[in-house]
C-alpha cells in the first residue's frame, strides 16, 4: 500500500513528457533483458558496436601528475559508517545493516532498493562499488612496483566481475554509480599501463579487459542518462564520466554530447549567485568536483572550456568558501551522504577543501588556505593566485543563504532563507527553512541535525530532515513542507525576499515563509561579537496552533539552570528562557553514525524574543 501511496505521488511531480520518457525507458529494459540480461556476462563481456570497438584509451590524455611527490600507500577503504573494509573486502553485495545480501542474480531494474530494512542501506553498499579502491591498489603498484598489489587488483577485479554481471543485481540500478565506477577504472587503467612501461610487465590481458569494461559502461551511461525531474546532481556526474571517456578514447561524440549538457545544466541547477538549487552545500561540491575534474583533462587537451563554466564556478566556489570557517569547520544544510567522484588515498579527508582546492586550480585563485589533498595533487599542479576572504557578512539572495562572522573571526553563523530544493521533487532538500546553525571556535554549538541514512531505519529518514530537526519554529502537527518518500517533497514552503541592515555594530536578517496556512517571521540580530538575538513571530487563522522554538545543541551533558537561562558549559553557549523544556536527541555529522545531542523546545503564543550569549 505504502509503495502505491508513493508511486502516485510520484507521477504527480511528472509532467506529460516525463511520463512518456519513462514509459519509454520500461521499453529499452526490456529490450536489454533479452540482449544483455539473459547473456549473463560480466561488462568486460558485454558485445560492443565496431564504432566503439575500435576506440583505444590514450592515458596521455588524461589529467594526471606522473611526478607527484605527494602520495601514501593505500592500506584501505574508509566505508560509510566505519565498517571495516578487510572484512567487506569482496563482500559486493552485502547489506551492511544486516546480514542479508543484495540478490546479485536479479534484473537490475526489477530491483527496489528504497528503504530496505531487510537487507540495509543501498547507499553503504554502493561506496564500496563505486572502486576507489581499483585506483588505489593500482597507484600502489606503481608507486612501489611490487607485484601483490597487481595481484591484489587482479583479484578484486574478477571478483567483482564474477558476482556482479552486467544488469545483474543493484549495482546496475543507477547510471550515476556507474559513471563513478567508470572514473575508478579510467584511473586503475591509467596507473597500471603506467607500471606496466615502468616495469617492464608486458601482460595487456588485464588492461583489455578494463578497456572494454569502461566502454560497455559509458554506452550504458548514454542510453539511461538522467532527465527531467531525476536530472540533478546525478545528470552532472553521468555527464562528466561519458565526458572524460571521450576525452581518454578520444571519441569526439561523447565529448561533444557531455560539455553541451554540463553546460546547459549550470543555470539550470544554480542560481546565478552561486547557489545549487538543491540547497545542499555537499550535493553542491558534488557537483563541482565533476566539472572541476572535466575541465583540468579539457585542459590538458586543448579542449575549450565555455566561459559560463568559470562564470558559475566562481561563484559557487565563493559560496562553499563563505560557508567554510576558520577553523577548519563548514556549516552544511540539506542532505550529505559523503559522495565523492574521485579518490586516490582511501583516507577520510575535508572533501570541501579538497574541492576548493580544484577550483583554485582551475580558475587561477586560492579559496582555502588548509592542507592540500594527495588526490588533488596527482590531478593538478597547485597554481598561485589571490585568496578569497569571506567578508563578515555576506548574503545570497537568490540562493537564499545568509552568513554572518564575529570581528574576531572565531564565531560563524548561518541563516537558511532559501527554498526547500530543486525541481519538482526536492530530493535532497530539508525542511530547514529560517533555521540558524552557529559555530564557536571552530565547534559546532546550535546544530543541523544532518542525515544520518538515506534508508535504514526508515523512520530516522523523516526524522532528520523535519522542521523540529532544525533550529527554526515548529507549530505542532505541522511541517513546513510535506513529505511523500526517502527522496520525495509534496507542498512546501514558500519564502520571502530577505532583508539585511548593519547599523551602529549590529547586524540584522529578517526573512519570512508562509506554509499551510502559517506566517513565520524571523529576525536575526548579532552584535558581531557574541550575543544573538532570536524573534519569531507567528501570523495565522488556524485554531488551537502550538508554536515553538526548537534549539538543537550539540550537548550531551544537562545544562545548569542560572537566573532564567539555560548555560551548557563545555559548549560555552547561554540560552535565554523561562520555560523551555530539554529533552535528547540524536544528530549525525557523519553518514551512517549517530551522534547525542540536546534539544530545548520553548512553546509561545505569537511571538518570543530570544537572548542566546557565547561565553
Amino acid at each position: 500500500m505504502r509503495d502505491i501511496k508513493w508511486l502516485a505521488n510520484r507521477l504527480k511531480s511528472m509532467n506529460v513528457p516525463e511520463v512518456a520518457w519513462r514509459v519509454q525507458q520500461k521499453a529499452v529494459q526490456k529490450q536489454e533483458y533479452k540482449k544483455y540480461y539473459l547473456l549473463d556476462k560480466p561488462v568486460t563481456d558485454i558485445p560492443l558496436s565496431e564504432e566503439v570497438k575500435s576506440l583505444a584509451l590514450d592515458v596521455s590524455r588524461l589529467a594526471i601528475n606522473w611526478d607527484n611527490q605527494h602520495t601514501t600507500v593505500f592500506d584501505g577503504l574508509v566505508l560509510l559508517g566505519n565498517y571495516k573494509y578487510n572484512d567487506y573486502k569482496i563482500c559486493w553485495n552485502a547489506g551492511f545493516q544486516t546480514d542479508n545480501m543484495w540478490d546479485e542474480n536479479e534484473f537490475s531494474y526489477l530491483i527496489s532498493t528504497n528503504q530496505r530494512e531487510d537487507i540495509g542501506d543501498i547507499r553503504t553498499n554502493w561506496e564500496l562499488n563505486r572502486h576507489f579502491q581499483f585506483a588505489c591498489v593500482s597507484k600502489n603498484y606503481y608507486l612501489t612496483g611490487d607485484d601483490k598489489y597487481l595481484d591484489e587488483f587482479r583479484d578484486l577485479f574478477v571478483s567483482w566481475n564474477d558476482h556482479n554481471h552486467f544488469l545483474h543485481g543493484v549495482e546496475w540500478t543507477s547510471a550515476m554509480e556507474v559513471a563513478i565506477r567508470v572514473n575508478s577504472w579510467i584511473y586503475a587503467y591509467a596507473f597500471l599501463k603506467k607500471s606496466f612501461e615502468k616495469y617492464q610487465n608486458q601482460d595487456e590481458s588485464i588492461l583489455n579487459k578494463l578497456s572494454h569494461g569502461i566502454l560497455a559502461m559509458a554506452v550504458y551511461i548514454k542510453s539511461h542518462r538522467a532527465k527531467f525531474s531525476s536530472a540533478n546532481n546525478h545528470l552532472i556526474v553521468e555527464m562528466y564520466a561519458l565526458g572524460l571517456t571521450g576525452i581518454v578514447f578520444s571519441y569526439q561524440p561523447w565529448i561533444n554530447y557531455s560539455i553541451k549538457a554540463l553546460t546547459e545544466e549550470l543555470p539550470k541547477q544554480n542560481y546565478a549567485d552561486g547557489v545549487n538549487k538543491e540547497m545542499s552545500l555537499h550535493y553542491q561540491t558534488f557537483v563541482m568536483e565533476a566539472y572541476g575534474l572535466l575541465w583540468l583533462s579539457m585542459e590538458k587537451n586543448k579542449i575549450k572550456v565555455p566561459s559560463v563554466w568559470k562564470d558559475y564556478l566562481s561563484k559557487m566556489s565563493e559560496f562553499v568558501a563563505d560557508s567554510c570557517g576558520e577553523y577548519s569547520e563548514v556549516i552544511i544544510f540539506g542532505d550529505n551522504d559523503e559522495g565523492k567522484i574521485l579518490d586516490l588515498s582511501g583516507k577520510k579527508i575535508n572533501y570541501y577543501h579538497y574541492v576548493l582546492q580544484i577550483m583554485g586550480d582551475i580558475l587561477g585563485g586560492q579559496y582555502t588556505s588548509f592542507k592540500r589533498q594527495e588526490t588533488i595533487d596527482w590531478v593538478s599542479m597547485e597554481k598561485t593566485g589571490g585568496m578569497y576572504t569571506s567578508s563578515d557578512i555576506r548574503v545570497y539572495e537568490k540562493g537564499g543563504m545568509v552568513f554572518l562572522r564575529s570581528k574576531d573571526r572565531k564565531v560563524l553563523i548561518a541563516m537558511d532563507c532559501g527554498d526547500l530544493g530543486f525541481a519538482s521533487i526536492a530530493a535532497h532538500g530539508h525542511a530547514d527553512a529560517l533555521s540558524i546553525q552557529v559555530y564557536y571556535e571552530g565547534n559546532p554549538v546550535l546544530v543541523d541535525s544532518g542525515t544520518y541514512n538515506y534508508h535504514v531505519p526508515k523512520k530516522y529518514r523523516d526524522e532528520m530532515r523535519s522542521t523540529k530537526a532544525h533550529n527554526t519554529v515548529y507549530v505542532e502537527d505541522i511541517e513546513q513542507a510535506e513529505m511523500l518518500g526517502p527522496f520525495l517533497w509534496g507542498r512546501r514552503y514558500n519564502v520571502n525576499t530577505i532583508k539585511c541592515t548593519n547599523k551602529e555594530g549590529k547586524v540584522t536578517v529578517q526573512c519570512k515563509i508562509n506554509y499551510k496556512g502559517v506566517e513565520h517571521t524571523r529576525i536575526v540580530a548579532f552584535d558581531r561579537n557574541r550575543e544573538l538575538e532570536i524573534i519569531d513571530s507567528i501570523r495565522t487563522k488556524l485554531p488551537d496552533i502550538k508554536p515553538s522554538q526548537i534549539w538543537n545543541i550539540n550537548a550531551v551533558d544537562d545544562p545548569v539552570n542560572d537566573n532564567n537561562a539555560f548555560v551548557f558549559q563545555r559548549e560555552k553557549i547561554r540560552i535565554t528562557s523561562t520555560n523551555a523544556i530539554i529533552y535528547d536527541g540524536y544528530c549525525s555529522y557523519e553518514y551512517n553514525n549517530l551522534e547525542k545531542k540536546k534539544i530545548l523546545k520553548i512553546d509561545f503564543d505569537d511571538q518570543i524574543h530570544t537572548h542566546i550569549n557565547l561565553l
